[in-house]
This record gives structure tokens, C-alpha cells and sequence, in this order.
């Protein structure tokens, strides 16, 4: 479906046909003419879906043809700093032929900052892309209201609940009109966000675009090691192999911190991003790491949403992701422009159960691949055996191997 069949305005076109779009994705199909309708929607989709468009196209239309009275009318409340930007750049170009305003505003940033947001929030801007604490501390100073606002957009909202956010939520909910349209965007749809579209829509268009598997053309395996093994593993495995890109996911900040510490030390020229750098200093390393100035990124889930890096060479997971469909985030970030591209995961003893989850949402089992015998002894790959707590190991060791189940190869099982 051509953009031109949803009957926006032509100065929003303009700005469509400017950034290249043409072709409507499956969400855009879906969820653009519902909002035009004025319905509250739940939309089930995943990054890369192009869910953004989704919502921000039909917004920008029907603001345009709203007075323009310095009363903020649409909120989009996202979890990071870094999608809030993405959003905001994206807006920013989809309505650069129209009169529609936006700004950012998310935390980590100076007085200066605060004070220009201050200025949008206070004088209006159309349109507001925030994190919660960020508009949480504008709104606890008492110097905001939005008594005009029309539509409210939450984006990864599954991820947001997952940081804690819930109750900051209601709160900004709280000081909303009753009458307004509601947009809820999130990649899964567990029984916590369902008691959220409960709390919040009303009689919402349900739309579900199916997780997509990842792109054939990504190299899936993993090993199966001993945490002590992790380290000189992923040292081998950039040092044999010279790649533009490589981003490394680690579970937390001090992973990360270790990490980065243990590849500078070696001479591999890396850098870390997570939610203790400041705001200024994560910008500039996606900027350097998008122009290849740093070939290796060590990151926390922070840039595994919402960042849109092309060409990267290879995703590994240091540690395995907490959820199956995170996994699908992560190594989506290769094989997107390049021809193909690898993931590799490690996985410890106490992650095997999550691996095997992984494995049955892509109804597949990833390659087991051996690990080099100088690193010494492995688990064996038995997910099916619970661990007893701690550091204990379980379902035997094998020599120098690939990790895979007692008597088998690590082919495909399925």
C-alpha cells in the first residue's frame, strides 16, 4: 500500500516522499486509518516494524488541522533517552514542510536543557517526545499543565512497566484530559501491560503484527562456557576475524564496565554505553560507532531498542537476554543493510533454561559451536536440568567441546 492511499496533506507528503518512505509496512496498514478515526489502538509490534510512522503520520495530520494556540497536544512517553531522539529526529523530518512543532525531552542533560524544555512545555510545543522522570520532574515544579492535550502515545510500553516506570505513568495520566486519544505501542504483550490497556483505552483497535524471525542471512551459534571462559573467548573471537562493527550486549552496567576494561587492556580499541554515562558522552559514542571511528561497542539493553545502527558485523551476547523476544532485539541490529551478518551468544550453566526458550520461539536450535580446548573443560548443554542455585554446575562437563546435549552434535533437534 502507496503512502499516497491514506490521503494525508501534501505538505505532510512532502516530507514523506523527502525521507524516501513509500510503501507502508503491514503496522503502518493497520494502525494509520484507525488513529485518522480517532480509535485508541493497542499495537503489538516489534522494533524495526516500522510502528513510529504508525503513529506519528496520522498525529502530525490531524494537528495540522488544529489551531496553532501554544498548548502542547500530543505526548509521546517512551523509556530512553535514545529513543526519545530517534522519535523526535523522525518527527522532525516527517513534518519539516509543516507548521507542527516538537521537541525532546528526556534526562541527563544540563540547566540550559531544562530550561529550553521549560520554554517548550510552558509556550507549547505541538508535540512532546519524553522519558517519565524526565516530565515528572518538570511537572512536580508546578509550572505545567495540558489542559489541550489530544493524544497520548506510549511506545515500548512493555519495556517501560519492565523499568519501573508504572506508577510515574498514571501519575502524568492523571494530569491529562479525560477526553483524548490513546495509542499503546509494545513488542510483547504480557498480563501486565493488558491490566495497563484496561486502566487507560477505551474500546481500543487490537493489532497484532506477528514476531518476525530474524533475517536469514544472520549466522546464528552460541557456546556453551563457564562465566570464567567468557572473557578469553570473545577476545579470540575479534581478534580472528576483522569486522567494521561489532556490538556486544552484557546484562549490566558493571559487566559492561568490566568488559570494556578487560578489551581496552588487551589493545582492542572499544568503548562502553550505559545509563551511567552522561548524556553528551552516549551520543558521541553512537556517533563515532555509527562512522566506524570505534569498531567494538560494549552495551547494556540500552541501545538494543530504538537506535538505528546499520552495518554492523556481528551481535554477541555476552550474557543470554532475560527474555526470548529481546534476543530478537538484539541480533536484529545485524544483517540489516550488510549482505549477512553473525550473532553469537555465550551461555552459562544457570542460562541454559533461557536459551532453550530462545530456541522454541525461533523454532530452531542454534548451532552449538566448538570451544577451542586451550579454554579447557565446558558445560554440557542440558537445559532440561534446573540448576541448584549459585555457581553449581550441572549436567556434566565435556572436554574442550561444542556444549552440546550428551551424545548429540548440536545439530538441529527439530
Amino acid at each position: 500500500m502507496n503512502f499516497n492511499s491514506f490521503g494525508f496533506s501534501p505538505t505532510l507528503m512532502q516530507g514523506i516522499e523527502a525521507i524516501g518512505y513509500e510503501t507502508a509496512t503491514p503496522v503502518q496498514v493497520a494502525a494509520i486509518p484507525a488513529i485518522l478515526e480517532g480509535r485508541d489502538i493497542i499495537a503489538s509490534a516489534q522494533t524495526g516494524t516500522g510502528k513510529t510512522a504508525a503513529f506519528l503520520l496520522p498525529v502530525i495530520e490531524k494537528l495540522m488541522a488544529m489551531p496553532h494556540d501554544n498548548q502542547v497536544k500530543a505526548m509521546v512517553i517512551v523509556p530512553t533517552r535514545e529513543l526519545a531522539l530517534q522519535i523526535d529526529q523522525q518527527m522532525e523530518g516527517f513534518s519539516y514542510y509543516t507548521h507542527v512543532s516538537s521537541i525532546a525531552i528526556y534526562g541527563g542533560t544540563d540547566g540550559t536543557v531544562f530550561s529550553r524544555e521549560k520554554q517548550a512545555l510552558t509556550e507549547g510545543a505541538d508535540l512532546i517526545v519524553c522519558t517519565p522522570g524526565r516530565l515528572m520532574a518538570h511537572m512536580n515544579m508546578g509550572y505545567i499543565q495540558f489542559p489541550e492535550l489530544k493524544f497520548l502515545i506510549l511506545d515500548e510500553a512493555d519495556r517501560m512497566l519492565d523499568m519501573g516506570f508504572n506508577e510515574d505513568i498514571l501519575k502524568i495520566i492523571s494530569y491529562l484530559p479525560k477526553k483524548r486519544q490513546n495509542l499503546m505501542f509494545s513488542a510483547t504483550m504480557p498480563s501486565k501491560i493488558r491490566h495497563l490497556v484496561r486502566q487507560i483505552l477505551t474500546n481500543p483497535v487490537e493489532i497484532n503484527i506477528a514476531m518476525s524471525k530474524p533475517a536469514e542471512k544472520i549466522i546464528q551459534k552460541a557456546y556453551v562456557v563457564y562465566d570464567t571462559q567468557k572473557i578469553p573467548l570473545i577476545k579470540m573471537l575479534l581478534k580472528e576475524t576483522v569486522m567494521k562493527r561489532v556490538l556486544i550486549f552484557c546484562s549490566t552496567k558493571e559487566k559492561t564496565r568490566q568488559l570494556f576494561h578487560e578489551l581496552k587492556r588487551t589493545g582492542i580499541k572499544a568503548e562502553e554505553i550505559h545509563s551511567t554515562l552522561e548524556q553528551a558522552a552516549r551520543e558521541n559514542v553512537i556517533i563515532r560507532f555509527k562512522s566506524g571511528d570505534i569498531p567494538v561497542l560494549v552495551a547494556t539493553d540500552i541501545v538494543s531498542r530504538g537506535i538505528d545502527i546499520e552495518d554492523i558485523d556481528m551481535v554477541i551476547n555476552y550474557d543470554v537476554p532475560h527474555d526470548a523476544e529481546d534476543y530478537i532485539h538484539r541480533i536484529g541490529r545485524t544483517a540489516r543493510a550488510s549482505a549477512e551478518g553473525t550473532a553469537v551468544t555465550f551461555i552459562n550453566e544457570r542460562d541454559q533454561q533461557r536459551f532453550d526458550a530462545i530456541e522454541t520461539l525461533l523454532e530452531r536450535e542454534v548451532e552449538k559451536s566448538a570451544v577451542p580446548e586451550q579454554y579447557g573443560e565446558t558445560p554440557v548443554y542440558n537445559p532440561k536440568i534446573r540448576p541448584k542455585g549459585g555457581n553449581r554446575k550441572f549436567g556434566g562437563k565435556r572436554k574442550g567441546g561444542s556444549g552440546g546435549k550428551p551424545g548429540g552434535s548440536g545439530e538441529s533437534r527439530r
